[in-house]
């Protein structure tokens, strides 16, 4: 540093005053300022080097959602910024927080097409367009003093309790570089995003509605990722206690309720059990907390709603267009929670409890050759207490979904907001920064072949994250696909034999890598890793054949079972 007090040093140290301890990202010319900059910080923040910039971003993402912490990512210019694309979707469209701080080549040389320039100029790629869009907020910091306005304003924007997400600033090499006087060192305050919570005439409306469908079918909340980001889980089990109300959950939200007590309805939506879809089309009344109610966990819900009264606890729209009679909750979560709650309360008698439907018996591991069922109940078995659960997406989420629970006192991490493979391997990287307990990354081979990389990472900073590769040597998901809405005489996503284990065994000398064949071996490698502090890969051959409980596939099953077949049963045949 030289004695001179860079823009950069005032960034790590902002950070440090915020308590924001992790910077993921990738090195570059145009970014390198900062990482010079984490190294003068000392311990104060550490920056960690991922293989991919969509994998920093994840990390990030993986970070928040099982510690309610912020992560910053750090990038450089031109193809570096554009891979975070997609990791700044997911981020936005799932509402994580996160400090995005993205490199640029000098401004000096802006319109000179200078190498990997977005400025905007002379018709080159406008970066603050693009990040607008990704982003909660972005802004281009020209001015190197202005640095101790934007920055605040960036953290409170990715911050905002309404509708949290990436904030972005983009920082050219030169600002990145220069002095700011002694007058500029205090990092302020970021500033907060304060709601009110709503007003008395609708909280009051609120509690008679679910007070009178209490009393005929009863009511049903269906929770969302919003209860977790709030911290909100206490508020929304005493609310269910006081209306005897069940809970269902949304897919990327199944950690946000006991799903061991009797009020649990499980997972709702496709990816979840038909059962507690029907379960919440009895109900009088529909409680949506933390939730706009999307696709994968509304599904078929929205015809019902549009005949019951509606309660919804969020400052966000939902997503629906006609409903009974739609009350809106939109104060900070936990307080509308409590106050809805209270109201409840003083109006006397407690219903009788709803019970949920349960969750399905679990089967035993199979004899023969492993399918996903038969992994994801061996490592349902051998969870500890704190671990955090992250599933990719495809098949194999599905599997997870509805096989493996919340370990006690963990987080489980599902990405729906764009789905992208492969975003796991960060996500559980970044959750074993956060919490320091071991983190379950649960993935098929064609996510591995995205990002799966990213092990690496967990080697190199010797992280307690075990990996556990569901091999079919496909894309499963678009495979069945073929198979079920196509002719099925063709794929596209059928791949010869790869040895991942093997492969990563001989790239990494030292790491616990290993294939299972049997329940047996897929234990055993289980319980190894888990009594160290290191990482470990596992990888398991499932069959292709396997089709998860994904209930548009099902769904296709059954109208296939009943054209061959129309008067047998066309439930029967059907998978579980």
């Amino acid at each position: 540093m030289n004695g001179t007090y860079r823009v950069v040093d005032f960034i790590v140290d902002f950070l440090v005053h915020h308590e924001v301890r992790h910077v993921f990202g990738v090195d570059g010319a145009n970014i390198e300022d900062l990482y010079d900059a984490i190294n003068d910080s000392g311990t104060a923040v550490r920056g960690v080097v991922a293989k991919h910039e969509f994998s920093a971003a994840t990390m990030a993402d993986g970070y928040h959602r099982s510690s309610q912490r912020i992560a910053a990512v750090a990038t450089t210019s031109g193809a570096g910024a554009m891979n975070l694309v997609p990791g700044l979707a997911e981020l936005r469209a799932s509402y994580v927080p996160a400090l995005v701080l993205v490199g640029q080549p000098p401004a000096a040389l802006d319109g000179h097409g200078s190498f990997q320039e977005t400025s905007g100029r002379a018709s080159t790629i406008d970066a603050v367009r693009l990040f607008s869009e990704l982003g909660v907020f972005c802004a281009r910091v020209d001015d190197p003093r202005a640095i101790t306005e934007l920055l605040p304003r960036a953290l409170a924007a990715a911050t905002d309790a309404a509708a949290p997400g990436p904030a972005v600033l983009l920082l050219p090499k030169d600002v990145q570089q220069a002095a700011l006087s002694r007058a500029d060192l205090s990092a302020p305050a970021a500033a907060t995003h304060g709601r009110s919570a709503a007003s008395g005439t609708e909280l009051t409306r609120a509690a008679e509605v679910l007070r009178s469908a209490a009393e005929r079918d009863g009511v049903v909340i269906v929770a969302g990722e919003g209860v977790a980001r709030a911290d909100a889980r206490d508020g929304l089990a005493r609310l269910a206690e006081v209306l005897g109300a069940p809970v269902a959950v949304a897919p990327d939200a199944r950690d946000v309720f006991d799903e061991t007590g009797p009020l649990s309805l499980g997972v709702v939506g496709p990816l979840g059990r038909p059962e507690v879809r029907e379960r919440v089309e009895r109900a009088s009344a529909v409680v949506l907390a933390g939730t706009r109610l999307p696709q994968m966990a509304g599904g078929g819900l929205r015809d019902h709603l549009k005949s019951v009264p509606v309660i919804v606890i969020d400052g966000r729209e939902p997503f629906l267009h006609e409903s009974g009679e739609l009350l809106r909750l939109t104060g900070p979560l936990s307080a509308e929670l409590a106050a809805l709650t209270a109201l409840l309360e003083a109006a006397g008698s407690t219903p009788p409890p709803l019970t949920g439907v349960g969750r399905a018996p679990a089967p035993s591991p199979s004899d023969g050759p492993l399918t996903m069922q038969d992994v994801s109940l061996t490592v349902a078995s051998v969870l500890p207490e704190g671990a955090t659960v992250v599933s990719d997406a495809g098949n194999t989420g599905t599997s997870v979904l509805n096989t493996i629970g919340t370990p006690a006192g963990g987080r489980y991490i599902l990405a729906l907001g764009m789905g992208g493979m492969g975003h796991s391997f960060g996500a559980g990287i970044g959750a074993a920064f956060a919490t320091g307990r071991r983190s379950y990354v649960l993935a098929g081979d064609g996510a591995f072949l995205m990002h799966g990389m990213e092990v690496h990472t967990a080697v190199e900073h010797d992280l307690p994250v075990t990996f556990v590769i569901y091999n079919n040597n496909a894309h499963g998901a678009c495979y069945v696909r073929e198979l079920l809405f196509y002719s099925g005489e063709y794929t596209y996503n059928a791949f010869r034999p790869a040895w991942i284990a093997e492969g990563i065994a001989a790239m990494f000398p030292g790491l616990d890598a290993v294939s299972a064949g049997t329940t047996q071996e897929l234990r055993a490698a289980l319980l190894r890793a888990r009594d160290t502090g290191s990482p470990s890969l596992i990888c398991v051959d499932v069959p292709l054949s396997e089709i998860p409980q994904y209930q548009p596939f099902q769904d296709r099953i059954r109208a296939r079972a009943k054209e061959l077949n129309p008067n047998e049963n066309p439930n029967e045949g059907v998978a579980s």
